[in-house]
């Protein structure tokens, strides 16, 4: 009986890039879920005006979705151009000495466990199919045909960061007055609970210490804001 290979099973460079879009998306979840918690829990210690809270709210979400997506495009777009760059280097590299670069990604492969022989073979193969690809993959661990793209984790980081500010934002100014906080610390604190066991499980760490840091970090800041905001509603600021 022969073994078939799996196709379908991820494998490669792809699936690391999954994970990480993944856990950017789960951070930015979480980020929009504290810092809005923060602010309108604030914004209810001072006042029960359901407008005051959905404008406090929607500024919130706003200033802070723009922020996030405004970061990680700047910061995307500088690892895109160092990628660029980088192949660039590459490019010229092995066109103005390529028994050096050859040399190079033979001992690239030898030291992920290739004979010499056999990585010379490899190396010498690779070449021949794909040179810059070859140098791209092995030596700067570099897809070019999947550089990050700036405007892709602008928008991933835009929605997950609102995704995470709109459930504080609901929880506060949909229920009576009288169970406004109750509901929203309780949401939050759920809503951070899963956040913390989803960064956990795809950093492949343990659950409950991330879920306990998650929750103890949203309702210090729920806590420090309301009395901020009850100091400061009582002082008639």
């Amino acid at each position: 009986m022969t073994d078939t290979p799996a196709h379908d099973e991820p494998h490669g460079n792809g699936l690391g890039a999954r994970l990480n879009w993944l856990r950017a998306a789960v951070l930015g979840a979480n980020d929009g879920v504290v810092s809005t918690a923060g602010l309108v829990v604030g914004v209810a210690g001072a006042t029960g005006s359901r407008s005051a809270l959905l404008t406090a709210g929607l500024a919130g979400l706003l200033a802070g979705s723009m922020s996030m997506a405004a970061g990680e495009y700047v910061s995307v777009s500088t690892q895109r151009d160092s990628e660029k760059a980088a192949l660039a280097t590459e490019k010229r590299e092995l066109q103005e000495t390529p028994e050096a670069e050859l040399a190079e990604l033979t001992g690239l492969l030898e030291e992920k466990g290739l004979s010499r022989e056999v990585a010379r073979e490899a190396a010498v193969q690779l070449t021949e199919r794909d040179a810059l690809r070859a140098h791209a993959e092995v030596e700067l661990g570099i897809d070019p045909d999947e550089l990050t793209n700036p405007w892709h984790a602008a928008g991933a980081s835009f929605l997950a960061f609102t995704a995470g500010a709109l459930l504080p934002l609901l929880a506060i100014v949909l229920p009576p007055s009288s169970l406004r906080l109750l509901v929203t610390v309780l949401s939050v604190l759920a809503a951070l609970a899963v956040t913390g066991w989803w960064s956990a499980r795809l950093g492949e760490a343990a659950a409950g210490p991330a879920v306990l840091r998650n929750m103890g970090g949203g309702a210090l800041a729920m806590a420090v804001t309301y009395a901020v905001g009850e100091l400061l509603g009582a002082a008639g600021v």
